[in-house]
């Protein structure tokens, strides 16, 4: 079933009304018209089953037929913390996270990232982000909008990331005495027996992490965590450790 991402502001009580960027989607793009049935989705987590009943040149109705509550993104919730990568590779990571259930996306600046200032990331990159965030909810029926946070410098994590007794961190690294994915789960597990809130993954660029960053995340008390002895590239080491966590911490269903 075809299903489309609308502000809340567009619902009038039994009817949705599409009009801009909306309609153009919907109606011009993906062919819609009078009569279609079809899915809107709404940022508090509801899905509205509709039926248009009028188009006209640049606006549309639809009355609602039913109304359901989409599940909520279970807990831990996990965030990726990503080191600025070329930008085919953050609009894949953006795309494949929103379907896997990432709460949120922090980019930030590290000594081997792609870009390493925020000026050189142009408001129509941030536009194209959100565009890819939308469209893979929509895909995958999710009932919110994954959060995509400002690039922040390499200093500025220390202030954002396990800010509570409930959250815990790890990141990707393919250097030597690091623990194994399936080790630090348990660790995890033994050391937060009333359970965990969030879980920090941070990834870095093309380039991993310098000597120094890697000190520093282990002196903010993150772990260092590996794959095995394969280098994965930066979209495939995201896409592994969400998948692995949602499957230990039970967030698969």
């Amino acid at each position: 079933m075809r299903r489309y991402w609308i502000d809340k502001k567009d619902l009038f009580g039994d009817q949705v009304n599409f009009s801009g960027d909306v309609f153009h989607h919907i109606f011009d793009v993906c062919r819609q018209e009078e009569g279609s049935k079809f899915e809107v989705l709404t940022e508090d987590s509801k899905a509205y089953f509709v039926e248009v009943t009028q188009v006209s040149k640049k606006t549309a109705v639809a009355r609602i037929i039913e109304e359901r509550d989409i599940p909520q993104l279970k807990t831990p919730h996990v965030h990726l913390v990503l080191s600025v990568s070329r930008f085919p590779v953050m609009d894949a990571v953006m795309e494949k996270a929103v379907e896997m259930g990432v709460k949120s996306i922090q980019p930030f600046f590290s000594e081997f990232s792609f870009v390493r200032s925020g000026e050189k990331i142009s408001e129509n990159k941030t536009e194209r982000w959100d565009k890819i965030v939308k469209s893979a909810t929509q895909q995958s029926g999710r009932g919110d909008l994954m959060k995509i946070q400002a690039p922040v410098n390499f200093d500025k994590l220390a202030g954002i990331i396990n800010q509570n007794d409930s959250s815990v961190g790890l990141f990707a690294y393919e250097g030597p005495s690091t623990l194994s994915i399936k080790d630090y789960v348990s660790k995890v597990k033994a050391s937060h027996p009333q359970g965990i809130s969030n879980i920090w993954i941070i990834v870095g660029s093309e380039g991993g992490f310098s000597h120094s960053e890697v000190q520093k995340f282990q002196d903010l008390g993150l772990h260092p965590v590996t794959l095995g002895p394969q280098v994965l590239r930066v979209e495939t080491a995201c896409m592994a450790l969400v998948s692995v966590l949602k499957y230990d911490f039970d967030l698969m269903v």
